[in-house]
């Protein structure tokens, strides 16, 4: 009987990955050793009743964060180099998948230190640019909209920088795919027949990116988007002093693990060496129009 397992291995926000399950999404590639981070599939059950004594759906500690989906899996991500989810019984594998790369990753990439912010980011004239924000802001959408005038992506939904050894910010890629809305596919002119829904988010696509960046790119603004009710026009504005400080802690990927993963300290200083070296903007934008072709030249003029 042959028991050796099918190993897939990977490239994402530049570490080698080793998994024991298929990302269509992910950089395949070949490396020597376990790689960076292991994904694998474990018995979880024993564990999350040990550390969980309420009815709580997470566990945070330094070292080991603990998550439960109900009714698809038990995720455990430890060590910055370990992720470990327990499926229940015909759970869905696409949406497991969406966790594994999305919370899991993000989890993951705190633990090893390297600053995470929840947006997407674009290269433009050799340089990334990241947009954040709050959910709904448009993130997605710019970045499709500058993919769409031959801009390429480095990531979407998790930014993950890292600094070399001058201290200059560099955004990793992550894999080439996006996640849109319906409706800015419709705006956009693709038909949404051509993608796949996200698992119970079936006006929500994946959408796979052409040409997309494999190297790190140096980071050189983030920009803020906001969509305001009765706002008539698109506004752009320099950040300065605290509300830079108060950007980058409000967009950090799951910044509700910082404080329990006991990385505070180490979260500002990354924040104050990042703040000093790029950029800060807001960009405003009305919510009853459609306004990211302009937006995109807004950003393209003042950049």
């Amino acid at each position: 009987m042959n028991l050796t397992k099918q190993v897939y291995q990977y490239n994402s926000f530049g570490l080698n990955i080793t998994s024991e399950i298929c990302f269509p999404e992910l950089f395949v590639t070949t490396f020597n050793g376990c790689g960076d981070v292991q994904i694998g599939i474990g018995n979880l059950t024993e564990l999350w009743n040990k550390k969980v004594t309420s009815n709580s759906q997470v566990f945070v500690e330094k070292n080991l964060v603990l998550f439960k989906i109900p009714n698809l899996s038990i995720f455990c991500i430890k060590n910055s180099n370990s992720i470990i989810f327990s499926p229940e019984l015909g759970a869905d594998q696409d949406k497991i998948r969406l966790y594994l790369l999305g919370t899991c990753m993000g989890t993951l990439l705190l633990q090893k230190k390297i600053l995470c912010l929840h947006g997407s980011a674009v290269a433009i004239d050799g340089k990334a640019y990241a947009f954040v924000g709050d959910s709904g802001a448009g993130k997605s959408t710019i970045a499709a909209a500058f993919a769409l005038k031959n801009f390429q992506l480095i990531s979407d939904d998790v930014i993950a920088i890292n600094f070399d050894n001058q201290d200059k910010p560099l955004v990793m890629p992550s894999y080439p795919q996006q996640k849109l809305w319906e409706e800015s596919l419709i705006c956009f002119g693709m038909n949404s027949i051509n993608y796949k829904p996200l698992f119970e988010r079936e006006t929500k696509y994946a959408v796979p990116v052409k040409n997309p960046i494999i190297v790190p790119i140096p980071l050189a603004g983030i920009i803020e988007l906001s969509a305001i009710e009765n706002e008539s026009s698109i506004r752009y504005e320099s950040l300065d002093g605290l509300h830079r400080v108060q950007t980058l802690f409000q967009h950090t990927y799951r910044s509700s693990f910082i404080r329990r993963l006991k990385l505070s300290d180490w979260h500002f200083r990354e924040t104050v060496k990042l703040i000093n070296r790029i950029q800060m903007s807001k960009l405003s934008r009305p919510t009853q129009q459609f306004t990211v072709h302009e937006m995109v030249s807004i950003v393209l003029k003042n950049i």
